[in-house]
This record gives C-alpha cells, structure tokens and sequence, in this order.
C-alpha cells in the first residue's frame, strides 16, 4: 500500500511540475532531534523538494516530497536502529520581506523503517533567508507524530531554486 501510494504521489508531482509555471526548488538539512527522538536518535539528515505556484507576489503553495533520517545511537550498551520518513506535504511560503520568508508544511510522513513504523502526520514550520535570488537558508522544527510519540528535530538547511 505505501508504494502505491509513494508511486502515485511522484506521478502527481511529476504531472503538477510539468503543467504549470512555478519554481522548482531542491535542498538538503541537518538537524538534532528533539524530544522523543532525543532519547533513540543523535542527529537527522534531510533532503527536500517542492513545487511551488505564486498566488500573489509574497504568497507560494505547491506540493512537497522530502526524505528524512534519524540516525540511531547506542543507549545503555543497546543499539536503537535508524528510522526514516518520507514526507508528502501541501508547502506554503509567505515573504515578509525581500529577505525574509515564513512558511509551513503539512502532510503524511510515510515511516520507511522496517521496524513497524507507519507513519503519521507531518508538519514543518519554517523561517528562511533569502541569501539570494537562487539560494535561501532555513531554520525548520519538522515532526511526525508516530505510535502515540513525535519523531521531531530541529534543523538548519539550504534550498536552491533551479
């Protein structure tokens, strides 16, 4: 069922890209967790990609694919494996200013480890400075609510528009 679902959400994305006028943009992250994940998880590498439309010249929306990996730690002499998410998400981005930008994902993370994780709701306020017209550098929470717990971090990041 998720590589149905993962299968039809590429094509989507694939189709949304090809038909409509926007910018495309790509970037990747680092990022501690924070919380629950603390406890199981030392740090999370991340990668985004989304598509977004202009709705008026400070307001974007557009669909989100994104990759996140929370990268396990030894606790008490136990190993606690790796887990990894795919997020899908509806992305918005507001500009407050020529350098400044505010914004927020909402969606499904589909969980990828083979340890039962399913997945949850993904969510993923944003700040973002625009260092320039191609490039902007992102302080994000990101979170997947997950069996009753919340995998979440906290990241720093860069996205490139091509």
């Amino acid at each position: 069922m998720k590589n149905l679902f993962l299968t039809i959400a590429i094509v989507a994305f694939g189709f949304v890209a090809n038909a409509q006028d926007g910018q495309f943009n790509v970037g990747a992250n680092i990022g501690l967790p924070i919380g629950d994940s603390s406890d199981g998880s030392s740090f999370v590498i991340g990668a985004e990609a989304n598509y977004l439309f202009d709705l008026s010249d400070e307001f974007k929306v557009g669909p989100s694919i994104g990759y996140s990996h929370f990268i396990g730690k030894t606790v008490n002499g136990i190993d606690i494996p790796s887990s990894s998410f795919l997020p899908l998400a509806a992305a918005a981005r507001y500009s407050v200013s020529e350098a400044f930008v505010l914004g927020a994902d909402l969606g499904y993370g589909l969980g990828l480890s083979p340890d039962g994780n399913d997945g949850g709701f993904y969510y993923r306020p944003m700040v973002g400075y625009n260092v320039s017209d191609m490039i902007m550098v992102q302080l994000t929470y990101s979170g997947v609510s997950v069996n009753g717990g919340t995998a979440s971090n906290v990241g720093l990041g860069a996205m490139f528009s091509l």
